[in-house]
């Protein structure tokens, strides 16, 4: 049994940015975050998670690889 174990990277979220955009959808009444992603065609919004913190929306960021979310009210 190793106490010192390195942790699992975040697991990486699949998307294909030749359509489809990282955003997050915030609430303007409740503050609540939603993070996932607009296609370019559509304008859909798939939602992929709640974040409830600046934490996770860094996750996220790192998960997809980008640097920017667009912000979607």
């Amino acid at each position: 049994m190793r106490l010192f174990q390195k942790r699992p990277k975040a697991p990486a979220i699949p998307y294909d940015p030749v359509r489809e955009v990282p955003a997050v959808r915030k609430s303007i009444c409740t503050g609540e975050m939603t993070v996932g992603f607009v296609d370019k065609v559509t304008g859909r919004f798939r939602d992929v998670m709640l974040a409830r913190d600046e934490r996770a929306l860094e996750g996220f960021r790192r998960a997809t690889g980008c640097e920017k979310l667009k912000e979607i009210y």
